[in-house]
């Protein structure tokens, strides 16, 4: 094959290179038509490229979506136009959809446009991601001073609560043992708490998260979960993940026994878990001198009420629950737990359709150079 010779011949070529790149890109036609999708495209509207091809650009967008006015705009001026952060959320495709917009002429098919959509969620996910480790930082510093300022007198609280319990009349020895109950609860408090506190290095190998999954899955089904419909949607040719098994393992189950509190004992109660190869996700991770790369994507998804709007920016601050019993701290160890494996974990609610999504890193083999090892405690 010469330096001039296509590798891939013709509309094959066109195809390939569209279905590679990680956007999804669609070409309108000059009666609003869509003509042509990549395979991302198909995702992002969560509808086939045939079906596609019998919608107008307008079915597929909110009423009045300025991305109808730069298509208009590009057809009449021949110049190619951005618009940053536009909103395309529909009833059909709900959630947070907002999208970075790169709109231009195709120079040889003059009545039609080609448009790019780039998804902010990632990237706004990220920033958050960062503010949700602060807050767990605060944490930290709390459970080191509560363990040593609460437990010490707690433990005397509860040694002269026996001692009372043994020289009382029997009517009294309810109060007695409720005394020793509380101290104890706010004991196991403390104790989760310090987890936080613990900064020792882990052990680290490389995980097949399928079969951390699927343990999870069989967990959950003899009790949480045992009223719920698993659903798998996994990615075989996944690549393994540099992590602690054990560490996974409780991300996982705490994510899936969240899902089935919130869906209950509903007979319809369906818990997703999915896998995914997801490129072209990079950001700057404190302590790492490159950009990081997160390419698997793992999901728990619930069809329960969803979060409350309210409780969406504070989700994985410690302490915020919905639970009359919860204390909290769940889903702020998680994000913990995921933070120092390098990774980051946010949330997508909707009624009827809850996505937590972690993002990992891919391990590599090379050792300390490898980005794996950059940033398996690139939080600290």
């Amino acid at each position: 094959m010469t330096a001039a010779e296509p590798i891939i011949a013709g509309t094959a070529a066109a195809d390939a290179v569209l279905n590679a790149l990680p956007h999804p890109v669609i070409v309108i036609t000059s009666d609003g038509k869509v003509a042509e999708a990549n395979v991302a495209a198909e995702s992002f509207f969560e509808v086939s490229l045939p079906l596609l091809r019998r919608h107008l650009l307008r079915d597929l967008v909110p009423f009045g979506s300025p991305l109808l006015a730069l298509v208009e705009q590009v057809r009449a001026t021949g110049a190619a136009v951005n618009e940053y952060k536009v909103d395309l959320g529909t009833p059909r495709n709900p959630g947070d959809r907002a999208v970075d917009l790169h709109v231009a002429p195709l120079p040889e098919q003059p009545d039609c446009v080609v448009v790019m959509l780039q998804e902010r969620s990632i990237a706004d996910k990220m920033d958050r991601q960062f503010t949700h480790r602060g807050a767990t930082r605060s944490v930290i510093a709390l459970a080191a001073m509560l363990a040593h300022e609460i437990k010490n007198p707690l433990s005397g609280i509860r040694g002269a609560a026996q001692l009372l319990e043994q020289s009382v009349e029997d009517d009294d020895r309810t109060l007695t043992r409720l005394i020793c109950d509380e101290t104890d609860r706010i004991v196991k408090l403390v104790d989760r708490m310090e987890v936080f506190a613990d900064e020792r290095p882990f052990e680290r190998e490389p995980i097949n998260i399928h079969v951390v999954l699927d343990h999870v899955k069989r967990l959950a089904q003899t009790g949480v979960a045992r009223h719920a419909k698993f659903i798998e949607d996994y990615d075989p040719s996944l690549p393994p993940v540099l992590a602690n098994r054990d560490q996974l393992v409780q991300v996982f189950l705490n994510l899936v026994k969240n899902a089935a509190e919130a869906i209950g004992d509903n007979p319809g109660g369906e818990i997703s878990l999915s896998t995914a190869f997801r490129p072209g996700v990079r950001l700057s991770v404190p302590g790492a001198k490159t950009r990081i790369s997160l390419p698997l994507e793992f999901c728990v998804k619930d069809n329960g009420p969803g979060v409350p709007e309210e409780l969406m920016p504070h989700l994985f601050d410690p302490f915020v629950t919905t639970k009359p019993t919860g204390s909290g701290l769940g889903l702020a160890l998680v994000a913990k737990i995921v933070g120092d494996h390098g990774g980051i974990i946010e949330c997508e609610s909707q009624p009827r359709r809850t996505t937590f999504r972690v993002l990992m890193p891919v391990y590599v083999r090379d050792g300390a150079d490898s980005e794996a090892a950059v940033i398996s405690r690139g939080d600290h």
